[in-house]
């Protein structure tokens, strides 16, 4: 089979597998109904897309929380015809000639008296606000509405599931090719660059973010991008990517050590080693996220590593590379089955260099899974 063939007859597979936007929308609907809306206007794409299919780059969708099955219309414009046409589930299709979509939804929400309308206020700009009430005339009582649909992304369904399976296996593969690029004067974006065409030749949609490479004293740099920096003699070189395949992410990080490691680099990596390990180990269901934060952030402290572990253990993963739950100190959210997160702790010491490892982990019925099947051990270029 030819390079990426595999990726790629699994990418259609997975695209015309089906995802349940009824139950998705129904769901919404019920949540909305509880707080008094009677419907809702999505601005945010990727919620778009978890609830119609919809994955061009303009629309709204309108949700009437209406009787027992809710009204779904999709608002876009002449650009997207046949891509809404093909990708729609689930929701009547406008295409708005002579509006703006927003506008025309609205005309919508006045046609039917809707007494109270729900806008995601996280996303929503300013201007367009102000737009829709200049439309609405204060007919319609505009409702903000925080993280309704982002809480039922975070559990994932079995579809949902296979999609994200698909892009880790394809990130993970990924790994062994571009460390035959890694060499002492070697710019950080050549090796950026060959593991993206990498990713792209495998079958990869696009990369989930920037894709980090950090080498030497940069990887104590948690985000450090790519740069024009030359691969040093000696150190370590982080490396943090992750791709889309059918719509949905993965994450990954793997740090690699330039020429054989120092006693202190083995400590720092075999430390931060152990604390993910120990933070994969206590997820499990009705575990706190916070917990599971603690779990590897005390054994990094009790290291002597405390004061460099400066950010959270791990974050949700799906159609976005940063969802629900965060797993941080004092996150109270209770992890739930069907949740896919990253384990990600991390040393940096500045002016000395930084170690971070990180899988994604699916909650199960009775513990957890790691999809990442990367090894974690200290590899020596």
């Amino acid at each position: 089979m030819a390079e990426g063939e595999k990726y790629r007859q699994a990418g259609v597979v997975l695209e015309k597998s089906d995802m349940d936007h009824a139950v998705r929308q129904r769901r919404l609907a019920d949540r909305l109904s509880e707080s008094g809306i009677e419907g809702l206007l999505v601005t945010h794409l990727p919620n778009i897309y978890y609830l119609c299919g919809f994955q061009g780059s303009a629309g709204v969708l309108l949700l009437q929380a209406d009787g027992r099955a809710p009204k779904v219309t999709f608002y876009t414009d002449g650009r997207y015809t046949q891509q809404a046409a093909e990708q729609v589930k689930g929701a009547k299709v406008v295409i708005c000639r002579r509006k703006p979509a927003l506008v025309e939804a609205s005309e919508r929400v006045q046609a039917i008296n809707s007494a109270t309308l729900g806008f995601e206020s996280d996303y929503l700009s300013y201007a367009a606000y102000k737009e829709l009430t200049r439309f609405l005339q204060g007919k319609t009582v505009l409702k903000p509405v925080a993280g309704a649909i982002e809480d039922l992304r975070a559990i994932k369904d079995n579809s949902e599931i296979e999609r994200i399976r698909a892009a880790v296996s394809l990130a993970s593969d990924v790994f062994p090719k571009v460390l035959d690029t890694i060499r002492p004067g070697t710019p950080e974006r050549v090796v950026a660059g060959e593991l993206e065409l990498q990713a792209r030749r495998a079958g990869a949609e696009k990369m989930s973010f920037d894709t980090i490479v950090a080498s030497g004293t940069r990887s104590a740099l948690p985000h450090g991008r790519a740069s024009g920096q030359a691969i040093p003699a000696a150190g370590f070189i982080i490396l943090d990517y992750g791709v889309i395949l059918t719509g949905y992410c993965s994450d990954m990080t793997r740090t690699v050590h330039v020429g054989r490691a120092s006693k202190a680099h083995r400590q720092m990596y075999e430390a931060v080693r152990e604390a993910q390990l120990a933070s994969i180990e206590a997820v499990r269901p009705g575990i706190e996220a916070g917990e599971v934060d603690g779990a590897g952030r005390r054994l990094l402290k009790k290291a002597g590593y405390g004061a460099y572990f400066t950010h959270s253990t791990g974050h949700g993963v799906g159609i976005e590379v940063h969802e629900a739950p965060r797993l941080a100190k004092g996150q109270t959210r209770k992890l739930a089955p069907g949740m896919v997160i990253t384990i990600e702790p991390g040393i940096y010491i500045p002016g000395k260099g930084g170690v971070r490892i990180e899988d994604m982990v699916l909650v199960t019925e009775s513990g957890h899974e790691v999809l990442t099947p990367t090894t974690k051990d200290l590899i020596e270029l």
